[in-house]
């Protein structure tokens, strides 16, 4: 077979793993009708997608070093199609978080890392270059199409085909993976439980606190949960702040009891020593930094579009349309820029231009997001995220020799879903907790009467639920108003929409510059001619 088909099935792997990361996006409003639930809930379960791959992938790659990466890769597979089975058929929101948000999640944590070590096993010198570029490039076509495939089926037929499109892939990907050669051998170590308790539940405290914060608030308490009659807030402090301090703490220990065991000879679940490659350690910054942003970006705008302008999926997939096409185009032009630039050059030119592209998006805004610098600002976000897909794989599995490819390919994994259940928990709780905030001041100031600013902020004292801006006359006339205070609770709640918006979209600036301080370690050189020339005296 040709040369290239080891990545081709392995890249089918990776697009199908990275598109349910956005496909959803741009049905939540279709979701919410059919399975009877809410934005709340669907934004929980898009950050338990990427969070449940990013607690448990170290322990895919270690479960890849033991078992073999071309055997977890087919389990893996397997997995991930039953995962997406669940989902097809899901009654109830409940189903769907247990297919999409856990089964599929438990199969891609042994898929993503025994991607990046079998393209190890399989390519050598400039052709893993070339290798580690079109995975690259295929985790951000996957992202950028996404929206379009999503907004497509949705609309024309049901978001339910899209996860069985996914089992007929994966199905494909199985039968195929006989051409895979699995050359590293496989390691009889023992795997630590007690580390891949520290991280999973570490990581999912962190994310979880950010989650909630929209309702249970930073540090000041706002809607404490309820156990048995009692509210808790710890101290008279919110439950959020204490689920990020108590992850922030297990993390600490996980870090520490893995020092322990590589002191004792022991094998640990990551090798922590990895982090003091500066090369490395930016890489996975950088890439981290570019899936929050990533992220958050395709749940505000989706959520935007289609709860205040009343877009459906398809009209939504359009409008995210010149994001799609510049991050496949940059996805290619970064690759071809990387035999004439060095990768730190590449990657600093990406992130200025989403800091640009951010700051663009918030000028733009306004009620109708039908500007010219709205769609200029996508497509420069979308050539941002294109040029860092294209050389940021490379650069971290270049900087490991070929014995520690799956752990780093775990790391990978790690940071790239982490950040992805970070964009979406912190800037959706960001969107959230601003539109709370815009319309409890937007009733105050507004020219409603008292008694009927008295029955909003009654109705609205446990939080202000995202939804279509044209229904919410319908829901001031049920909590007895009249039409024309319906009307002016209508351009009110439109009003604070944008305003949270906006300060969703300078929370997006304020990440892009702070990852400009991560790319200082990417590589000064042009990786391409470096390994040409350690190439070169073997050829001879």
């Amino acid at each position: 077979m040709n040369k290239w088909s080891v990545v081709a099935i392995l890249g089918s792997a990776q697009f199908v793993m990275v598109l349910d990361g956005t496909v959803m996006n741009v049905s939540i409003s279709t979701v919410v009708v059919d399975l009877d639930t809410t934005v709340t809930a669907m934004q929980t379960a898009i950050t338990f997608y990427t969070l449940t791959m990013a607690a448990l992938m170290l322990l895919g790659a270690k479960l890849g070093d033991v078992w073999g990466r071309r055997r977890a890769f087919v389990i893996g597979s397997c997995i991930y199609a039953v995962g997406s089975l669940i989902t097809a058929l899901s009654p109830n929101v409940q189903f769907l978080f247990l297919g999409w948000s856990i089964i599929e999640g438990l199969g891609a944590v042994l898929v993503i890392p025994a991607v990046a070590a079998l393209i190890a096993d399989n390519y050598e010198g400039a052709d893993r270059i070339t290798a580690y570029a079109i995975i690259g490039a295929v985790s951000g076509a996957a992202v950028a199409a996404g929206p379009l495939i999503g907004g497509f089926l949705t609309t024309y037929a049901s978001w339910r085909y899209v996860f069985i499109g996914e089992v007929v892939i994966m199905i494909g990907v199985v039968l195929f993976t006989r051409v895979i050669a699995d050359r590293t051998t496989r390691q009889a170590v023992r795997i630590d439980l007690w580390s891949v308790l520290l991280s999973a539940v570490g990581l999912v405290f962190v994310v979880l606190g950010m989650l909630q914060s929209k309702t249970w608030g930073w540090i000041t308490p706002l809607q404490s949960p309820v156990i048995a009659g009692v509210e808790i807030a710890p101290l008279g402090i919110s439950l959020s702040a204490w689920l990020i301090v108590a992850g922030g703490g297990l993390l600490a220990l996980f870090v520490r009891r893995q020092r322990r065991l590589s002191a004792a000879g022991r094998q640990p679940l990551v090798d922590v020593a990895l982090f003091g490659i500066t090369r490395l350690r930016s890489g996975l910054a950088v890439l981290g930094a570019q899936y929050t942003i990533t992220a958050g970006l395709f749940f505000m705008v989706p959520v935007y579009l289609q709860m205040t302008l009343g877009f459906d999926a398809l009209e939504t997939g359009l409008k995210i349309f010149p994001l799609s096409i510049s991050l496949i185009l940059f996805s290619i032009v970064g690759t071809r820029l990387a035999q004439l630039w060095s990768p730190r050059r590449i990657v600093r030119v990406g992130q200025i231009a989403l800091v640009l592209s951010s700051i663009l998006l918030l000028a733009s805004v306004d009620l109708e997001l039908q500007s010219f610098a709205f769609g200029f600002g996508m497509f420069v976000a979308g050539a941002a995220l294109g040029l860092l897909a294209s050389q940021l794989g490379n650069v971290n599995m270049s900087s490991v020799s070929e014995s520690q490819t799956s752990e780093v390919g775990g790391l990978q994994g790690v940071f790239q879903n982490l950040g992805s259940s970070l964009g979406t928990a912190l800037i959706g709780s960001v969107l959230i907790g601003a539109l709370a905030t815009s319309f409890a001041s937007g009733v105050a100031a507004s020219e409603l009467p008292a008694e009927a600013q008295s029955i909003v902020q009654e109705r609205t004292d446990a939080g202000v639920a995202i939804v279509p801006a044209a229904d919410v006359p319908g829901i001031a006339e049920d909590a007895g108003l009249s039409e024309a205070e319906g009307e002016e609770l209508s351009r009110v709640y439109t009003e604070s929409q944008v305003s949270s918006l906006r300060t969703a979209f300078f929370a997006l600036i304020a990440i892009a510059l702070a990852s400009l301080l991560f790319s200082r370690g990417i590589p000064a050189e042009v990786l391409g001619r470096r390994l040409e020339a350690e190439d070169a005296p073997a050829a001879k």
